[in-house]
């Protein structure tokens, strides 16, 4: 299978000094993740955020259990940060958060997702069947639920 990109833009409502806190608090995933997906982190908490910094999860996959681990492998303050898929479903999963300021005072986020599954042309059809529609549900419900993080 080929490797896919996805790329979400969310205007939020703060600068990226005042908004970046909430996505460098690992905790906050839990909450903007669907319920659906049963995720909970389980590396002891706080979690220190920096360069290196490993993160364990547990979900739920259309009741499959999944074991998933990640290492930040950049982490700028305020402009950016990346996660990238030790182990876990995917072959590949390299997550850009970038942070712009926007006039007014408003921050774009971006989220930028290259991803590939395994197991070849079988991957591909569950791709086309599932996990493009599973994907596009987990990160509508994310800006949904960020959106009204951030505001209350």
């Amino acid at each position: 299978m080929a490797v896919q990109t996805l790329v979400r833009e969310q205007r939020l409502p703060g600068t990226p000094a005042e908004v970046f806190p909430f996505f460098a608090d690992a905790g906050n995933l839990e909450a903007i993740t669907p319920p659906w997906l049963r995720f909970r982190i389980v590396t002891p908490r706080p979690i220190a955020m920096h360069e290196g910094a490993l993160i364990e999860y547990r979900l739920r996959l259309r009741g499959l259990p999944i074991r998933w681990r990640t290492r930040i492998d950049a982490w700028d303050p305020g402009v950016r940060f990346v996660d990238r898929q030790l182990s876990g479903p995917y072959r590949l999963w390299h997550h850009t958060h970038t942070f712009e300021p926007l006039p007014g005072g408003d921050t774009l986020m971006r989220d930028e997702v290259r991803y590939e599954l395994p197991l070849g042309a079988l991957g591909e059809v569950a791709h086309r069947m599932l996990v493009r529609r599973d994907l596009a549900r987990i990160f509508d419900h994310r800006a949904h639920r960020i959106r009204a993080l951030l505001q209350a």
